[in-house]
């Protein structure tokens, strides 16, 4: 059963619809973020889905308030509005789910507003092409082939993240950034002090930040003195000629390292525990594997894939949204595992459903900042859950779904350890 968190908001009813705009009307309530249980769905979102879409919060650190925007019109409406910048956040103090932010504010994609933003999003697409996804594809699917081999070599029971949600993103990404495999996991660790929300003190996130700026600048001035075809070599060759800065490739090269790898390993292992929870489901993809592209996109729906919110934008205009009067200046931020649950748009969310017929999900976020690596996210899912289903096909929980470890206080969502039988 869920807690209920701090700052609940009232119960549910029919607010109607605003007879005209509304600044401010709304109590502010702090959101502190909580663990939740496996794949539960955060409460306080589901609760303002229903009774306060677009309401006033407050985060664990930072100052101040903001707007947090909840149904999926409104969500897509703030993410590709131009009336709403992500620019103007850097240097800002705002409310915020963690310490210090992941990424730099001065650089890079995601405190970018067009024409930069534009620009810098055409230079990381050059490492996202259909050939070089191609050309991806046979070798990370000899990986997932090699992992399970070792896995079935070590004998069940035996812990699927650690043998393959662990390992393969991060192997699939060192191949595309262009890291050596010797010094890979010196970046995992660092990468996973980086996106630690409560855990520690502020200035563990602050040096996890600088040792990982200072790991892929490194990279990048080895790839002008020996040009590969791999994203550090394309970020590099831009920099070289002044199409970007150096600060602007070494945040493209953080921003794709966590959502390329640790984002996946987190995302995918969740997957594979919301398969193993629905047995029937699970039993249908083995039985019927051409519909695994069709149910990847629902389980990326379906799962929560993040704790609280990722970075807000600043209104530069007054805007009115679901009734309520957002001011110039305000902060926003919107809520991608809410508008993924709104059942205006997905009847019945709580269902896993791959026959839905729905819009597209918004777990890769929507509009210009729209994640780059989505792409090589749902191939890589496809070819993870796949494996295992040919590998394993008794594949099952070697413990009861209860008693299955989850991150604690991160920004990422997802089992710490997935132990199976098979």
């Amino acid at each position: 059963m869920s807690r209920a968190p701090a700052g609940s908001p009232p119960p549910p009813g029919n607010p109607g619809p605003a007879a005209c705009p509304v600044a401010s009307a709304s109590p502010v309530r702090s959101w502190s973020v909580g663990d939740l249980p496996g794949l539960d769905p955060d409460p306080f979102l589901d609760a303002l889905l229903r009774v306060e879409p677009v309401s006033r919060i407050r985060l664990p650190y930072g100052v101040g308030w903001a707007w947090l925007v909840t149904r999926y019109d409104d969500v897509r409406l703030v993410t590709s509005d131009p009336r709403f910048s992500r620019a103007r956040v850097a240097g800002r103090a705002v409310t915020s789910m963690r310490p210090a932010p992941v990424a730099s504010q001065t650089a890079g994609l995601q405190y970018t507003d067009p024409p930069r933003h534009t620009l810098l999003r055409r230079v990381v697409a050059r490492a996202f092409t259909g050939p070089s996804m191609r050309r991806l594809r046979p070798l990370a699917e000899r990986r997932a082939a090699g992992l399970l081999d070792g896995m079935a070599r070590a004998g069940a029971p035996a812990d699927l993240v650690a043998h393959l949600h662990g390992p393969f993103p991060i192997a699939v990404l060192r191949d595309f950034l262009g890291v050596d495999e010797w010094d890979w996991q010196r970046w995992a660790a660092t990468g996973e002090a980086l996106l630690s929300a409560g855990a520690g003190s502020g200035e563990r996130a602050r040096e996890a930040a600088r040792e990982t700026r200072a790991r892929i600048t490194e990279l990048l001035r080895r790839r002008r003195e020996e040009p590969r075809d791999d994203l550090a070599g394309v970020l590099a060759r831009a920099a070289a000629t002044g199409e970007i800065t150096d600060d602007e490739a070494v945040s493209l090269a953080i921003a794709v390292q966590v959502s390329g790898g640790h984002a996946v390993r987190t995302n995918s292992a969740a997957m594979m525990y919301a398969l193993l929870t629905h047995p029937a489901h699970l039993d249908r993809l083995r039985r019927a594997p051409e519909l695994l592209p069709r149910a990847v996109e629902e389980l990326f729906r379906y799962v929560p894939h993040r704790n609280g919110v990722g970075i807000p934008r600043i209104a530069t205009e007054d805007v009115t949204i679901g009734g309520r009067l957002i001011r110039a200046g305000d902060v926003v931020y919107n809520a991608y595992v809410a508008a993924n649950r709104d059942p205006a748009v997905f009847p019945g969310p709580d269902t896993l459903d791959f026959d839905r017929d729905h819009p597209a999900h918004l777990a890769f976020g929507h509009g210009p900042h729209h994640c780059l690596a989505a792409v090589m996210a749902r191939m890589e899912a496809e070819i993870m859950i796949g494996s295992v289903l040919a590998r394993f096909p008794g594949i099952r929980l070697a413990v009861p779904p209860e008693d299955v470890p989850f991150h604690r206080r991160g920004l990422l969502r997802g089992p710490e350890s997935l132990p199976v039988r098979w």
